[in-house]
Protein backbone atom coordinates (compact mmCIF):
# COMPACT_ATOMS: atom_id res chain seq x y z
CA UNK A 1 0.00 0.00 0.00
CA UNK A 2 1.45 3.23 -1.19
CA UNK A 3 1.64 6.35 1.64
CA UNK A 4 -0.72 8.70 -0.47
CA UNK A 5 -3.20 5.86 0.24
CA UNK A 6 -2.69 5.64 4.03
CA UNK A 7 -2.73 9.76 4.26
CA UNK A 8 -6.05 9.08 2.28
CA UNK A 9 -7.40 7.01 5.73
CA UNK A 10 -5.54 9.22 7.93
CA UNK A 11 -7.66 12.20 6.23
CA UNK A 12 -10.85 10.19 6.44
CA UNK A 13 -10.22 9.77 10.30
CA UNK A 14 -9.53 13.07 11.01
CA UNK A 15 -12.98 14.11 9.12
CA UNK A 16 -15.14 11.46 10.77
CA UNK A 17 -14.15 12.59 14.28
CA UNK A 18 -14.86 16.26 13.65
CA UNK A 19 -17.55 16.65 11.64
CA UNK A 20 -18.66 12.70 9.97
CA UNK A 21 -18.43 11.17 7.01
CA UNK A 22 -20.95 10.65 3.91
CA UNK A 23 -21.64 7.35 3.04
CA UNK A 24 -19.47 7.56 0.02
CA UNK A 25 -16.42 8.48 1.90
CA UNK A 26 -17.53 5.44 4.77
CA UNK A 27 -17.06 3.43 1.71
CA UNK A 28 -13.91 4.99 0.59
CA UNK A 29 -12.59 4.43 4.19
CA UNK A 30 -14.17 0.86 4.67
CA UNK A 31 -12.27 -0.14 1.34
CA UNK A 32 -8.96 1.31 2.29
CA UNK A 33 -8.66 0.21 5.55
CA UNK A 34 -9.52 -3.74 3.88
CA UNK A 35 -6.69 -2.87 1.97
CA UNK A 36 -4.52 -1.68 4.69
CA UNK A 37 -5.05 -5.13 6.91
CA UNK A 38 -4.84 -7.15 4.28
CA UNK A 39 -1.76 -5.61 3.05
CA UNK A 40 -0.27 -5.87 6.80
CA UNK A 41 -1.21 -9.16 7.07
CA UNK A 42 0.35 -10.07 3.72
CA UNK A 43 3.96 -9.21 4.74
CA UNK A 44 3.32 -10.67 8.19
CA UNK A 45 3.01 -14.15 6.55
CA UNK A 46 5.54 -13.27 4.36
CA UNK A 47 8.18 -12.99 7.26
CA UNK A 48 6.61 -16.14 9.28
CA UNK A 49 7.14 -18.43 6.14
CA UNK A 50 10.93 -16.91 6.68
CA UNK A 51 11.40 -17.74 9.81
CA UNK A 52 13.22 -20.41 11.60
CA UNK A 53 13.10 -21.65 15.17
CA UNK A 54 16.45 -22.99 16.81
CA UNK A 55 16.32 -25.48 19.63
CA UNK A 56 18.75 -26.22 22.05
CA UNK A 57 20.87 -28.22 20.13
CA UNK A 58 21.72 -25.71 17.43
CA UNK A 59 19.02 -27.13 14.75
CA UNK A 60 16.73 -25.54 12.75
CA UNK A 61 13.22 -25.96 11.57
CA UNK A 62 10.95 -23.96 9.54
CA UNK A 63 8.04 -22.52 11.74
CA UNK A 64 5.23 -24.20 10.88
CA UNK A 65 1.33 -22.60 12.01
CA UNK A 66 -1.21 -24.57 13.23
CA UNK A 67 -1.77 -27.72 12.01
CA UNK A 68 1.70 -27.94 11.06
CA UNK A 69 1.69 -26.08 7.59
CA UNK A 70 1.94 -22.42 7.49
CA UNK A 71 -1.66 -21.09 6.06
Amino acid sequence: MDQKKIDRINELAHKAKAEGLTPEELRERDALRREYIDAVVGNLRTELEHTYVVDEHGNKRKLRGKGGVMS
